[in-house]
C-alpha cells in the first residue's frame, strides 16, 4: 500500500462502514464533516479529541435553534449577522508523555491511523499508532457517540496501550468554552466570539467537572458537565487529579500509569443542557445530574444508544436492490446524517432545518428552503417530525406577515434566510473579496421560499390527513401565502394576463437585467407557475376544512368573496413566457441575454463556481 493509498477513503466492503486509512491534513476538514455525530438536538464534528481549531482541525458542536447575533464594523459598514453558535468543545482529551510531548498526530510520527464510522450504530471509532520522538509507541483507540435516546448525553472511551514500555502519562480532559465561530474562511473578518463566562469548576463528585456559558446577545445558557473515569480491565481505578480552571474553560489533569500488559481506558461521559430545554430547573445542575448520576458508564450509554439506532433504522432504512456496497454505503451515509440532524428529539424543539445541517458554520446555520428535499422522506417514515418542523414555520407566521407588509404586500412572506425569530437574515450588501467592493445582495428576492413552505404543508397533508394541523396552522399558512402571491401580481389589461416582477428564481446567477438598475427578474417561470399552484392549494385547504372552521378562518383573515374571485382569475391568467422554439423561458427577456464564453473563463480562472464575483471584479 502506498502512502497516497493510506490517506484515502477505503472503498467499503460493508455498506454500513465509512472508513479512512492514514492521516491526511489536507482532507481532515471533510472527514470531520462526514464523521459528525448527532441526535437532532446537538451534533459534534468528527474532529480528533486532542485537536484545536488550527486550520487543519475544527472541533465544533452545534445545538439546533441556538443562535446569537453579532455586529462587526467592516470596511466602513456595520455588518450584523445571526449565527448558529459553536458550543463549548466537550471532546477535549489529550495524552501527554512524561517529557511534555503530546501523543498526537502533530507531535508524533503517525505509524497507523484509521477512522471508521459505523453507520448502523452511529459510532465513530479511531485507532492511531503514534511514535514519540524517543521511539516509544502508543496504540490509541477511541470510541465515540452522541446518544440518540437521551438527547443531552455524549460519550467517548479511549484505550491506551503502550507497546513494550511502561511509564506515566498525563491525560487532560476538559470542557472548552473559549471556542469561536471560526470555521468558515470567508467570515474571518467578522466578529465570531459568541459566548461569555458564567461559571466553571469541579463538582462534588471528584470525577466531575462542569462549565456554563451564555450567548452574548440571545442570552441562552449552555452548560456542559463531564465525568472522566480511568479503567483497567473494566474496573475503575483511582488516580491523582488536578482541576484546571480559567474563564470559559475547565479541565482535569489525570496522572495515569501505563503498562503494556494492562491497557488503560479513559472514559468520558458528557451531558449538554441549555436554558431552552424543557423539564430542567437550571442548565448546569441538569448537566451535572445527567453526566454524574443518570447517564451511566460508557458501555451502558452505548448499549442503549445502539438499541435506539436499531429502532431508527427499522423505520428509515432504504435498500437499493442490486446496488454495490459503495452505492449502498453512500445512501446510508446520507440517511445517517439526515437522521442525526433531525430526529424524534427534534419534535420537542422550536427549530428548523439548517441548509448545512448541524455539521458546521456554512450559511451561518440559517434555514433556507432545504427542508423541501427531506420532508418527502420524513412524511412517510416519521411524519410527527415533519409536523414539528412545519410548526417552526407556523410560529413565525406573524413575522412573515410583517415582512410582507414591509415589502408592500399582503399575506405572509417567509424570509429567504431564517434563524431564531423568522426575520430576514439575508444581507442586503456583501463584500466581494475579489474586488474589495460592497455590492447589493439581491438573494432576498428569492420569494420561492414561500412556495416551498406551502408545498411542504400540502405534501404533509396529503400523506397524513392531519386535520388538527390543517385546522389550526396549515390552512392559515396556505391562505396567507396565496394572499401574498396574489398581492405580488400586477394585471396587464392589454394582454389580459397577470405578471410577477422583481423576483429572483432558483437560478441565483440571474438576479437582474443588464439594462435595468434595480434587481429582480420578471415572470420567472418557476415562480409564476408555483404561485398559481399555491393559490389552488389554498382553495383546496378551505375545502378540506369543516365548513364552520373554513368560515372562522376567512373571517379571522378578512378574506371575502371578491378576494377569492381575484385569486381564481389570477390562477387562470398568469403569464408564462416561451422561447421561439416552444421551450419555456426561464424568465422574461432570457433570450435577450448574451451567451458567456464558458471555455475562456474556465481557462482563465479555473474554478468558476463564484462566477458572479469574478465578473464583478
Amino acid at each position: 500500500m502506498t502512502a497516497d493509498d493510506r490517506h484515502e477513503r477505503r472503498e467499503p466492503a460493508n455498506p454500513w462502514l465509512w472508513a479512512y486509512d492514514g492521516y491526511d491534513a489536507d482532507t481532515q476538514g471533510l472527514r470531520e464533516s462526514l464523521c459528525t455525530l448527532g441526535n437532532g438536538v446537538f451534533a459534534t464534528r468528527g474532529a480528533l479529541a486532542e485537536s484545536t481549531a488550527d486550520g487543519v482541525h475544527y472541533p465544533g458542536t452545534y445545538l439546533a435553534g441556538v443562535y446569537n447575533r453579532l455586529a462587526t464594523e467592516l470596511a466602513g459598514r456595520t455588518v450584523e449577522n445571526e449565527s448558529l453558535v459553536n458550543a463549548p468543545n466537550w471532546l477535549v482529551l489529550r495524552v501527554v508523555a512524561d517529557d511534555g510531548t503530546p501523543f498526537d498526530v502533530e507531535h508524533c510520527t503517525v505509524l497507523d491511523h484509521h477512522v471508521e464510522l459505523d453507520m448502523r450504530r452511529a459510532l465513530l471509532v479511531r485507532r492511531s499508532r503514534l511514535a514519540h520522538p524517543d521511539g516509544r509507541v502508543l496504540d490509541l483507540t477511541e470510541r465515540r457517540l452522541v446518544r440518540l435516546r437521551d438527547r443531552h448525553v455524549a460519550a467517548l472511551a479511549t484505550t491506551l496501550h503502550p507497546e513494550g514500555w511502561s511509564g506515566t502519562v498525563v491525560v487532560h480532559s476538559a470542557l472548552d468554552g473559549t471556542v469561536r465561530n471560526a470555521g468558515v474562511a470567508r467570515y474571518a473578518e467578522l466578529d465570531d466570539d459568541h459566548l461569555v463566562h458564567v461559571g466553571a469548576g469541579g463538582t462534588a463528585d471528584p470525577e466531575g467537572i462542569s462549565l456554563e456559558v451564555e450567548t452574548s446577545a440571545s442570552h441562552i445558557r449552555i452548560a456542559e458537565a463531564a465525568r472522566t473515569r480511568v479503567l483497567v480491565a473494566g474496573a475503575a481505578v483511582d488516580v491523582a487529579r488536578t482541576t484546571v480552571e480559567r474563564e470559559r474553560y475547565v479541565g482535569q489533569d489525570l496522572t495515569v500509569p501505563l503498562d503494556p500488559d494492562a491497557p488503560v481506558t479513559i472514559e468520558k461521559v458528557v451531558a449538554l443542557c441549555t436554558s431552552r430545554d424543557d423539564g430542567i430547573a437550571a442548565p448546569r445542575l441538569a448537566a451535572e445530574q445527567w453526566a454524574l448520576e443518570m447517564a451511566g458508564s460508557f458501555d451502558e450509554v452505548a448499549e442503549r444508544h445502539i438499541v435506539s439506532w436499531r429502532h431508527a433504522w427499522d423505520r428509515s432504512r432504504i435498500t437499493v436492490v442490486g446496488a454495490d456496497a459503495r452505492t449502498q454505503a453512500v445512501l446510508n451515509l446520507h440517511l445517517l446524517h439526515l437522521l442525526q440532524t433531525v430526529s424524534k428529539n427534534t419534535t420537542e424543539l422550536d427549530a428548523g432545518v439548517p441548509a448545512r445541517g448541524l455539521h458546521g458554520e456554512a450559511y451561518r446555520g440559517h434555514i433556507f428552503w432545504d427542508e423541501l428535499f427531506i420532508f418527502p422522506f420524513l412524511n412517510w417514515r416519521v411524519p410527527e417530525l415533519t409536523r414539528s418542523l412545519l410548526r417552526y414555520r407556523a410560529r413565525r407566521l406573524d413575522m412573515a406577515r410583517h415582512l410582507a407588509r414591509g415589502a408592500g404586500r399582503l399575506g405572509a412572506m417567509y424570509p429567504w434566510q431564517s434563524g431564531s425569530d423568522g426575520r430576514e437574515e439575508t444581507q442586503t450588501m456583501h463584500l466581494n473579496p475579489a474586488s474589495g467592493h460592497w455590492l447589493p445582495d439581491a438573494s432576498h428576492l428569492q420569494r420561492h421560499v414561500d412556495i416551498a413552505v406551502a408545498y411542504n404543508v400540502w405534501a404533509y397533508w396529503q400523506v397524513t390527513h392531519d386535520l388538527e394541523f390543517m385546522r389550526f396552522w396549515g390552512a392559515e399558512m396556505l391562505l396567507e401565502i396565496a394572499r401574498f402571491w396574489a398581492s405580488a401580481t400586477t394585471y396587464d389589461a392589454v394582454r389580459d394576463r397577470y405578471d410577477i416582477c422583481g423576483v429572483m428564481g432558483p437560478d441565483e446567477y440571474h438576479e437582474g437585467y443588464p439594462w435595468r438598475d434595480e434587481p429582480g427578474l420578471d415572470n420567472n417561470a418557476y415562480t409564476n407557475v408555483m404561485a398559481v399552484w399555491c393559490i389552488e392549494r389554498a382553495f383546496d385547504a378551505l375545502d378540506a376544512l369543516p365548513p364552520h372552521r373554513a368560515a372562522e378562518l376567512r373571517e379571522k383573515l378578512g378574506i371575502d368573496g371578491a378576494e377569492l374571485d381575484r385569486w381564481g382569475d389570477i390562477s387562470r391568467k398568469m403569464t408564462v413566457c416561451f422561447l421561439d422554439d416552444g421551450v419555456i423561458a426561464q424568465f422574461a427577456g432570457y433570450d435577450q441575454l448574451a451567451e458567456l464564453d464558458w471555455a475562456d473563463y474556465t481557462e482563465r480562472y479555473g474554478n468558476i463556481g463564484r462566477l458572479d464575483r469574478i465578473l464583478e471584479a
